[in-house]
C-alpha cells in the first residue's frame, strides 16, 4: 500500500488541525515547498496536499503554495479543499497535479462531478469525511444522513477513480486507527480506498495492512510524521 504523507496548508504554511477544527492549527513549517522535497527525499510516491483555507472558505486560497510543491518534487501530488468548479480543476491540472480531490461539491452538485470525471478521466478522486459515522461537508462543520454504500456506488458509475476516507474524529489526535471504522467503510464502497485520521504508530500501519482489501490502496500520514513518531522512509520501506 501506498505511504502518503500529507500537507494541509493554511495562510500559506504547512500546519495541522485537531479534529478538523478551525483555530486548532499547529504551523510546523513555513515553507510548504520544503516539506514536501522532505517526504520525496524520504521516496513518498504521492504526496497529500489539502488547501484548508479552500475548504473552510469554498474557495482554493494557496495556489502559489500548491504550485510550488508540484515543481519541488517528482512525486505525485494530490490536492483538495474547496474545488467547487471547472476552472479550478483545470487550473491545478495544468499545473501537474496528478489528482483532483472533491469534497463537499460531490455531494451537493453532482453534475460538477459527473461532468469533471467525464472530462477529466481517472483524474478525480472524491474525500469522504466521517465525524460520528456521518459524511461531513463544508470544512467538516456540517453533517449529513445519507447511505454511504448507495453514494459509493453512485461515485463508482459515474467513474470517480478512487476515495479518500479521513475519519475525522480521529484526524490529528493520534490516538491510533479505528480499525472497525475502517473495515466498516471498506465494506460499503467499492473503489480503491485511501485512509487517513488518527494513524499515530507502525502498529497502525500493520493493522491497516492487516485487514487485506484489495481496494484498499494506501494510507495518509499527517500529525504522526510532523511529531515524528513514524519515519516516513522507514515506513515506506516496510509497507510499500
Amino acid at each position: 500500500m501506498f505511504i502518503i504523507p500529507a500537507i494541509d496548508l493554511k495562510n500559506g504554511n504547512c500546519v495541522r488541525l485537531l479534529k478538523g477544527e478551525e483555530g486548532t492549527e499547529t504551523v510546523f513549517s513555513t515553507s510548504p515547498s520544503d516539506t514536501a522535497k522532505k517526504w520525496g527525499q524520504c521516496g513518498a510516491e504521492w504526496i497529500h496536499v489539502v488547501d484548508l483555507d479552500g475548504a473552510f472558505k469554498g474557495n482554493p486560497k494557496n495556489f502559489e503554495a500548491v504550485e510550488a510543491i508540484v515543481r519541488s518534487v517528482s512525486s505525485n501530488v494530490q490536492v483538495g479543499g474547496g474545488i467547487r468548479n471547472i476552472a479550478t480543476v483545470e487550473k491545478y491540472l495544468e499545473v501537474g497535479i496528478e489528482r483532483v480531490i472533491i469534497g463537499t461539491s460531490a455531494f451537493t452538485d453532482r453534475a460538477f462531478l459527473e461532468d469533471i470525471c467525464g472530462r477529466f478521466p481517472g483524474k478525480i478522486a472524491v474525500g469522504v469525511d466521517t465525524k460520528g459515522g456521518k459524511i461531513a461537508l463544508r470544512g467538516w462543520k456540517e453533517t449529513i444522513d445519507t447511505s454511504i454504500a448507495q453514494t459509493m456506488l453512485e461515485f463508482r458509475d459515474i467513474g470517480v477513480s478512487l476515495v479518500i476516507h479521513t475519519n475525522v474524529d480521529r484526524d490529528g489526535t493520534m490516538e491510533g486507527i479505528d480499525t472497525a471504522s475502517v473495515k466498516s467503510f471498506l465494506s460499503m464502497c467499492p473503489l480503491p480506498v485511501i485512509v487517513s485520521g488518527g494513524i499515530a504508530s507502525l502498529s497502525d500501519l500493520s493493522e491497516i495492512e492487516s485487514i487485506g482489501d484489495d481496494n484498499l490502496l494506501g494510507a495518509i500520514l499527517g500529525k504522526s510524521l510532523y511529531s515524528g513518531s513514524i519515519d516516513l522512509e522507514n515506513s515506506i520501506r516496510r509497507f510499500q
